[in-house]
């Protein structure tokens, strides 16, 4: 199925969930924020948040710095 992630269309197996896109990118859960439709997911929710078909995320890494 296809979702939009960062503005981008990705190719995902169906009941996906949130921790598994992140797997996929290879991307530490620690220091992201993930936003479905629009909605923050928390990160106790990114192993039972499924994605849906048209869904929109948006990925922010956190970065440290000054």
């Amino acid at each position: 199925m296809e979702v939009v992630v960062n503005g981008e269309i990705k190719e995902v197996a169906d009941g996906t969930s949130v921790q598994e896109l992140l797997d996929q990118f290879q991307i530490k859960p620690v220091r992201v924020a993930v936003e479905r439709n629009r909605e923050i997911v928390t990160r106790k929710q990114f192993a039972n948040t499924r994605l849906a078909a048209g869904d929109n995320i948006e990925i922010v890494t956190f970065v440290g710095g000054g």
